[in-house]
């Protein structure tokens, strides 16, 4: 049977239904679902086959080595679906390697714990996910990695902020929770100018993390990012029952990504990275298209409402960056995919009010609605809500927030599966009891 994973002739969903034909890393011809591994240690026939083992580990220059099946020795250094995992994802998102974690926090330390070394700056985007935030304010500067924390939208504040530290820029795009945009190609543009001046070991790395848009409406490394980063536990995994992550990346830093997985113990669990290999990423095209058209819906439906100040999705003609969004957010297709995420506003005098309005619908919502969970997370078959500035970004002090684009009253609201009709009736009752 010919391998047709690298054949043009199928479409980008199909084969991330089917994947490879044949895979060194698990011989599954006869299923057609490949089997749940579920051991975490491998029998080996020698003590020799063991050294063998260890020795080919985190050796992928090796091309005879990489040439042949690799021995199982424990699940921490690696375990068939694992492996045939990242193998989908890297050709998900248009990347050399994938080497999977935990969870997406997991990945994120895992890039810049390769990429960086004491005395090395990070440039990051100023409005992130809470967790991200913590990590690069309370954990970086202990290990002497200062952090700049700017305005990405603004190409001349990069400009000023690179000096000869710089190791990373960091972003969210669409960013986490208000969906502003990061110019990648203008990005890389300006990074691929001072790196024509560096030694290749002091080059300036673009790490974008992708985990709302999923591979499906965007990737960035054709844009000109060199790693993706994903928390598998949203778009990717779909069903809201596993956690994972992945870094995409150059295959240079396959092994490093390896050898850190291994020492700090990030490691995916096999019985998390089972279903998104069966059920997530097969049907990632198929949910993001229903979940797109609601999304769309739903924006449109909110955008007229009276007690809604504003809304912020990528797909409406009022979005301030919609120009960027329908440049850089493709699918598969080549067409416009704006995502599952949309971010509004309750209407108040003061930001005082938007958040107490905005606490009350979403309680409103949490005691009454159907269709609508009051949830963190996002990328799942059911709408989830959530008011960032008490949540996902309590990490981030309020007066900082405001300063960062974040409403006080601001809302983040991830279509799921649902009928959109069934949606907008709950939010509209949720309205009407506040």
């Amino acid at each position: 049977m010919a391998d047709n994973f690298d054949n043009p002739k199928y479409s980008k969903e199909t084969r991330l239904i089917y994947g490879k034909d044949h895979t060194d890393k698990w011989d599954y011809n006869h299923h057609v679902i490949p089997p749940l591994s579920s051991s975490t240690t491998y029998r080996l026939d020698s003590a020799q086959r063991g050294a063998q083992g260890f020795i080919e580990f985190a050796h992928h220059e090796d091309e005879e080595a990489s040439s042949r099946a690799p021995i199982w020795i424990y699940d921490r250094l690696g375990e068939p679906n694992k492996d045939i995992l990242e193998e989908n994802l890297a050709f998900a998102e248009g990347g050399e390697t994938a080497i999977t974690f935990s969870t997406g926090m997991a990945a994120i330390s895992g890039v810049l714990g390769v990429l960086t070394r004491s005395g090395d700056e990070i440039i990051a985007h100023r409005t992130m996910y809470g967790c991200t935030f913590s990590l690069l304010t309370n954990w970086y500067p202990n290990y002497n990695i200062p952090v700049h924390l700017i305005n990405l939208r603004d190409l001349d504040a990069i400009e000023e902020t690179i000096n000869e530290n710089t190791r990373v820029i960091y972003f969210e795009t669409p960013v986490n929770p208000n969906l502003n945009l990061v110019d990648i190609e203008a990005l890389a543009a300006i990074v691929k100018k001072h790196n024509e001046n560096r030694d290749p070991e002091r080059h300036i790395y673009i790490v974008v993390d992708n985990t709302f848009a999923t591979p499906f409406c965007q990737r960035p490394i054709e844009l000109g990012a060199d790693f993706v980063v994903h928390s598998l536990t949203k778009g990717i995994g779909g069903f809201g029952t596993d956690m994972g992550g992945v870094a995409i990346a150059p295959r240079k830093w396959q092994d490093l990504l390896l050898l850190y997985r291994k020492d700090f113990g990030g490691v995916l669990a096999t019985k998390s990275a089972w279903p998104v290999m069966v059920y997530g990423l097969p049907t990632l095209a198929l949910r993001m298209k229903r979940q797109i058209q609601s999304a769309t819906e739903v924006a449109q439906w909110l955008e007229k409402h009276p007690k809604v100040s504003n809304v912020n999705y990528p797909g409406l003609e009022s979005f301030a960056q919609h120009e960027l969004a329908k440049k850089q957010m493709r699918d598969f297709d080549g067409d416009f995919a704006p995502g599952a995420l949309i971010y509004f506003s309750v209407a108040g005098d003061t930001p005082e009010k938007s958040r107490l309005y905005g606490e009350t619908f979403i309680n409103r919502v949490a005691a009454d609605a159907y269709t609508i969970t009051l949830a963190v997370s996002l990328g799942h078959t059911r709408t989830l809500i959530e008011h960032p500035g008490s949540m996902t970004h309590s990490a981030i002090p309020p007066d900082e927030q405001l300063k960062r684009g974040l409403d006080p009253g601001g809302i983040r609201l991830s279509i799921g599966l649902e009928h959109p009709q069934d949606i907008i009736n709950d939010l509209e009752d949720s309205f009407a009891r506040i």
